[in-house]
This record gives C-alpha cells, sequence and structure tokens, in this order.
C-alpha cells in the first residue's frame, strides 16, 4: 500500500508529553504535544515542534520556560481536554481537573500524577513559515520513585507511558512493553567501549 507521506505518523508511535506554561498574569496552560524528542546523547537539549497558533508557544516566548511532563495511560483522557483551542485567559488547571505539582529551578508548575517531568528553560527558537522547532535547555530532569527500577531506569510495565498512533480520522492511544533485550552502548563501537561513559558517572 502507497501513502500520502503526511501520515507517517502512523506508523510511528509517539510518546505524548503535555507541555505546561504560564502567561506574564500566571494563567496556567496545558497541552499535549507528541512532536518531541531529545536532542543527542547526552546532551541536555529537547525540541518541540510547534503550530504558530498556540498558547503554549507564545507562553513560551514570554515566560522564557516550560515542563514537559510525562504520564501513563491513565491520562488518556486529559488529552483532548487540554488540546482544544480555549481562550488564553482560561486556566486549562482546572478546565482539564489535573493537579498542579510545584517545579524546583523554575516558576512554571508541572503536573502531579506523571511519572517524570523536565523542567526547561528556553534554549532558542527556530522559526519556519508554518511551524517553529522550540529547542529547551532541561534545568530538572525528575522522576516519581516508583516507577524507577533498582538501577535508577524506567520500569516501562509500571509506568505505562502514554503513546499515540495516528489514522486517517485521529489518534489510537497505546503504550510500550519490554521485550527482555538490552545492548550497552559500548557495542556499537569497535573497541566495545562507550565513548560517553564518563557522562553518566560525573
Amino acid at each position: 500500500m502507497i501513502l500520502k507521506p503526511f501520515l507517517r505518523e502512523n506508523f510511528i508511535p509517539l510518546p505524548v508529553g503535555f507541555i505546561s506554561t504560564v502567561n506574564k498574569e500566571g494563567i496556567r496552560n496545558i497541552a499535549p504535544y507528541s512532536c518531541l524528542m531529545p536532542v543527542l546523547r547526552p546532551l541536555d537539549l529537547i525540541c518541540i515542534a510547534s503550530a504558530k497558533r498556540r498558547d503554549t508557544l507564545d507562553n513560551i516566548k514570554e515566560m522564557n520556560e516550560f515542563v514537559i511532563n510525562m504520564t501513563g495511560i491513565d491520562f488518556a483522557d486529559k488529552v483532548v481536554p487540554t488540546a482544544k483551542h480555549t481562550a488564553p485567559e482560561i486556566d486549562e488547571y482546572d478546565y482539564a481537573q489535573i493537579e498542579e505539582k510545584k517545579s524546583r529551578v523554575i516558576k512554571t508548575p508541572g503536573i502531579k500524577g506523571s511519572y517524570a517531568w523536565m523542567e526547561c528553560e528556553l534554549f532558542k527558537i527556530y522559526e519556519e513559515p508554518t511551524y517553529d522547532l522550540i529547542m529547551g535547555k532541561v534545568v530538572n530532569l525528575e522522576a516519581d520513585d516508583k516507577y524507577l527500577k533498582k538501577d535508577g531506569s524506567l520500569d516501562v510495565e509500571k509506568a505505562k507511558p502514554l503513546f499515540n498512533v495516528g489514522d486517517s480520522t485521529g489518534m489510537n492511544f497505546c503504550t510500550v512493553n519490554e521485550i527482555g533485550t538490552h545492548e550497552p552502548f559500548g557495542a556499537m563501537f569497535p573497541d566495545g567501549k562507550d565513548p560517553l561513559s564518563k557522562k553518566y558517572v560525573e
């Protein structure tokens, strides 16, 4: 089957991250984003693709900070309420019945009940005619201990990260599962050593 190129997200399971922001009046905003990705290992940068007309983008430009909240499948029913176009003066925590979590480094709050939080300061915005790429610098990365394994890595069986796979009419929500296979980063290099290994113990 040959498909239209813009349907590429139908075949890429995408994480659902809820981005929380505030404006200069202190009004809180939440929006779900799936077009987000880390920028190379082990940099502390993360990139978000955003449409031009979003309160989230306006707030980030105004306040230079935001939180990426990673949630489990129990937040699937919060995607549509936070994605709807509501007036900028509407507090979306109240509108979507979501509790806030106080951040440690920045003023913008996170979302209570997430399994991980990335407090970010604006690094740079790359502006294109129809979209912007938001680069954030993660200044505090925090995870709920109850979703971690003994080695500090994410237990996906407990966290049940919220993902979606698109189709021609909308979003199909899903999660991920471990398959019991692990490969060290060093396996990709001729000498079997990860040149970035020291970064993980500094």
